[in-house]
């Protein structure tokens, strides 16, 4: 007989970084001078910024009421660091909570129409927190498939039972939410209001109905809704006429409001409860003094006379853009149709991220960099942030941004389409988005 087998080497954990799937083509990519990613902008966040040394329009942005450089926003930021410092060096439980944040939290809540609110760091921080901690082994937490990875985060963190449905397909929802009555615990539901890469809302009537139908609770990510759509700009759920129905509602300061962090708000008992149990909140720094005050100050223009007229400005651009990329004969989103009765009387909406289906990712790099050379920056999003053969350019707008502008954009993209269609074949057409 021997001796027990003599030890192996231990497994490398940094063995993954190299051979990896992305590695090939990250190579090829930066060696053709095509990566579209961690470009780096000279200026401030204007319709029209300097990248690399050369004016391009910035159609891949968040800043969808262009407040980032209103003056009255660049003022509270200065004033804040002023009273305040750079940094309050702790947890908003010990000693980094300060006059704004409280201001804040109460102006988000009236603006949201529900009992309470509070600011997370970040938005990301914002969405772990929550569900992380609403959420317990026993519960279920039903999700969209097209829901942002920080919701993902937070559901896995939760180690909740997560049961996923089909992007927006109702009668999924419906199977879900029969299944988790047998799965025991509470049961969740968690929507983008507006999806971040495909532009389109969720059904909220229908959501909400179902989830009173089975006793479910709703928590809807506005991230990309919050300051955009609503005659007030609270988003989604208030476009649809459905704020009485949503549990909880999450947004973020990084897109309309012009600054940096998050919020959840909701019934004054469940954001307490959050308050002294969400660890991304009570275990990482208070957002910097200039973040809680330019956010403080956008939202005060949101909520004033001069905000109907901004959210009317972004949304006008929007259909504008998606027009004119349809008549060159690019695959665009269609506008989405609201429900009778919606709010306003509107019936039908173009949110301010308009997709622009490719399909192939290496034909999706290529036409970014013949855009980005025209003068034009837009985002890419490739497989896996979108599904296989799902290759699109996120295009974005500003309420800031002029017809001229975008007439200046839309005639690169003219001139792009057909030079690369001439060379490289034809790309996905009108109606083609969404099939």
């Amino acid at each position: 007989m021997t001796d027990a087998a003599a030890p192996t080497a231990p497994v490398d954990v940094f063995a993954k970084v190299r051979g990896h799937e992305r590695e090939e083509q990250l190579k090829m990519a930066r060696e053709a001078g095509l990566l579209p990613y961690f470009h780096v902008q000279e200026s401030a966040a204007l319709p029209v910024v300097v990248m690399e040394g050369a004016e391009r329009v910035q159609l891949g942005s968040n800043n969808y009421l262009g407040l980032t450089s209103d003056p009255r926003v660049v003022a509270a930021a200065h004033a804040a660091i002023d009273a305040y410092g750079t940094g309050l060096t702790g947890s908003r439980l010990l000693n980094g909570t300060i006059p704004p944040h409280l201001e804040l939290e109460h102006e988000i809540a009236a603006w949201m129409g529900t009992e309470d609110a509070m600011v997370f760091t970040t938005g990301h921080q914002a969405n772990v927190g929550t569900l992380g901690t609403i959420l317990s082994p026993g519960d279920t937490v039903i999700a969209d498939s097209g829901d942002h990875a920080s919701i993902l985060d937070g559901c896995l963190l939760s180690r909740a039972n997560l049961r996923p449905f089909r992007h927006n397909r109702i009668g999924k929802l419906e199977q879900q939410l029969q299944r988790a009555a047998n799965d025991g615990g509470g049961v969740l539901v968690v929507v983008d209001g507006v999806f971040s890469m495909e532009g389109d809302i969720a059904p909220l009537r229908e959501i909400s109905e179902l989830c009173a139908k089975h006793g479910a609770r709703l928590m809807v990510d506005e991230a990309h809704g919050a300051g955009v759509l609503g005659a007030r700009g609270a988003g989604t759920a208030e476009l649809l006429g459905v704020e009485d129905r949503v549990d909880l509602r999450m947004g973020t300061f990084s897109k309309s409001l012009a600054s940096c962090g998050g919020f959840i708000a909701g019934a004054s008992d469940v954001v307490d409860y959050l308050r002294i149990s969400s660890r991304s909140f009570l275990f990482t720094a208070s957002g910097v003094p200039a973040a809680v005050g330019a956010a403080l100050a956008a939202l005060r223009i949101v909520r004033s006379d001069e905000g109907p007229p901004l959210l009317r400005a972004v949304l006008d651009n929007a259909r504008y853009l998606r027009d004119g990329l349809e008549a060159l004969g690019y695959a665009v989103v269609q506008p989405q149709a609201l429900p009778e009765g919606a709010p306003g009387g509107a019936t039908d909406v173009v949110t301010p991220i308009v997709p622009v289906l490719v399909g192939d990712d290496w034909k999706a790099v290529l036409l970014w960099r013949a855009l980005f050379d025209g003068g034009v920056f837009v985002n890419t999003a490739l497989h896996p942030a979108v599904p296989p053969s799902g290759a699109l350019l996120r295009t974005s707008v500003m309420a800031t941004h002029t017809r001229e502008h975008l007439d200046r954009a839309l005639d690169v993209f003219g001139r792009v389409k057909r030079e690369f269609e001439a060379e490289h074949g034809p790309l996905p057409g009108p109606g083609a988005h969404g099939a």
